[in-house]
């Protein structure tokens, strides 16, 4: 074998005889990897003009990188650049070509940097950038919930607990609880962007380099916080994506939730919402059905993503500093994981705003299984009875109304007497399904006064962002 074969690889000099064919495959990441070449192009561009800044470039060398890699940029996103698999990943793919278009010129780009600490700059910048639009489709998807439970206020409906009815709530407020999960989510998100800001460009393969580079002029330029502190640990470290996989995680498991609900409330059982035509799909047998297919899927996919999460933590369990080749499998369960979130949330925040309620369906199931007996427990109270005895008056008071097929508030008070002498006419202003809801009228409370407010409140968050 030639040592003009062997050379082909950047890498080369060393070797007696080209990679097999197989393991040339085996081991590229350029299939995958090309998404990152956006930033991998303004890393080097950040790291051209600091090796300018310091002199191991000149005006003119800066001035012949800058316009090459400006032209590959052009070139990818018009889908008129070859990758190569012999070239293993995107940054020897650009740079190579870089070389054919700038001549020697385009070899100095990687003075004083590694594949190493270029691949972690790049997957901080490409994720950072995701973050962001990841963060539009959640406020989105918000906003749309606080428009839904806003309108919804007042609209009376049974609140689960073991998926029994316990008691009344409006419609408002459990939409309300859902946006809480995701504001939850929003803070993980923010703390994420905020610690994956360090730029470890110039840690080199791991001890750092012998050229005077200016680190924090790197950083600077790529909008990051600062230079990472140590060598070893910049180009080895992957827990901000293992942070961002977690994140991910909770908020699938929160859509997951909702989707579990939206699947039930859309069942002709239940009938308590409509989704309309375009998010749902039929039966190729049954022309009744109206599947909700993007809840249902979207609850399937939470599954791939905590897949993915527990991936990237047996990935780095075992390795040793610093770098090893183990890494290069953190992309694509990034990459999917960021993929299905994004595209998660688009479809909720499609969707969410669409959503209608049957108002008239969900206060007729609140009225079923008996929603305001703690209503009828809290009102003897204050007449003066202790709480175990008036949780077992109202359990009798239950009973008695389950034997006769009606509600508490369709009970006669000469019926609800018979268990105490301490019920009187008033009772059944608590034991409507609006003085109950009405009745917890503080901060946290179904009261339709305080969805508005926390409706108000959560809103004035949001524009916050902006």
């Amino acid at each position: 074998m030639s040592n003009e074969e062997t050379s082909i690889k950047p890498w080369g000099g060393r070797f007696s005889e080209a990679t097999d064919a197989f393991v040339e495959r085996f081991t590229a990441s350029v299939t995958f990897d090309q998404r990152l070449y956006h930033h991998d192009i303004n890393g080097s561009l950040a790291h051209a003009a600091m090796l300018a800044k310091v002199g191991v470039l000149s005006d003119d060398e800066l001035q012949q990188i800058q316009s090459g890699l400006e032209a590959i940029r052009k070139e990818i996103e018009t889908g008129n650049f070859n990758w190569s698999v012999s070239l293993e990943d995107v940054h020897m793919n650009i740079e190579a070509r870089l070389t054919d278009k700038i001549g020697i010129t385009g070899k100095k780009l990687h003075t004083g940097r590694s594949r190493n600490d270029q691949v972690a700059t790049d997957i901080r910048l490409y994720l950072r950038d995701e973050i962001g639009v990841i963060v539009g489709e959640l406020t989105r998807l918000q906003s749309g919930l606080i428009d839904l439970a806003t309108r919804e206020a007042d609209t009376i409906m049974p609140g689960f607990t073991h998926l029994q009815t316990a008691q009344p709530v409006t419609f408002g407020h459990h939409i309300l609880a859902w946006n809480e999960m995701l504001e939850r989510d929003f803070g993980r998100l923010q703390d994420c962007a905020t610690r994956l800001n360090q730029c470890p460009l110039g840690a080199a393969a791991l001890a750092g380099t012998t050229y005077p580079i200016d680190r924090h002029y790197s950083a600077q330029l790529l909008g990051f916080d600062g230079p990472t502190e140590n060598s070893l640990d910049s180009v080895s470290d992957r827990d901000f994506a293992i942070e961002f996989a977690a994140a991910a995680s909770l908020i699938m498991t929160h859509l997951s939730r909702f989707s579990e609900e939206l699947v039930l409330w859309t069942s002709s059982q239940f009938n308590f919402v409509n989704l309309p035509d375009r998010f749902c799909t039929g039966s190729s047998i049954m022309p009744q059905k109206k599947n909700p297919d993007v809840p249902e899927l979207i609850r399937g996919k939470v599954g791939r993503v905590n897949g993915h999460l527990f991936s990237l933590l047996t990935l780095m369990k075992s390795q040793p500093l610093a770098y090893n080749k183990d890494n290069q499998e953190d992309k694509e369960p990034l990459f999917d994981i960021i993929d299905t979130l994004r595209d998660s949330l688009k479809a909720y925040a499609d969707m969410a705003p669409a959503i209608t309620v049957n108002a008239e369906v969900t206060r007729e199931a609140a009225l079923r299984g008996f929603s305001t007996a703690t209503d009828l427990a809290d009102y003897l109270v204050r007449k003066g009875l202790p709480f175990r005895d008036a949780h077992e008056v109202v359990g009798k008071s239950v009973a008695f109304g389950i034997k006769e097929g009606r509600d508490l508030s369709q009970l006669s008070l000469a019926e609800l007497q018979q268990f105490s002498t301490l019920i009187d006419e008033d009772v059944f202003d608590v034991l409507t399904l609006e003085g109950s809801v009405n009745a917890r009228n503080h901060i946290g409370g179904t009261a339709p006064a305080q969805v508005k407010a926390a409706a108000q409140r959560a809103a004035e968050k949001l524009a916050q962002r902006s």
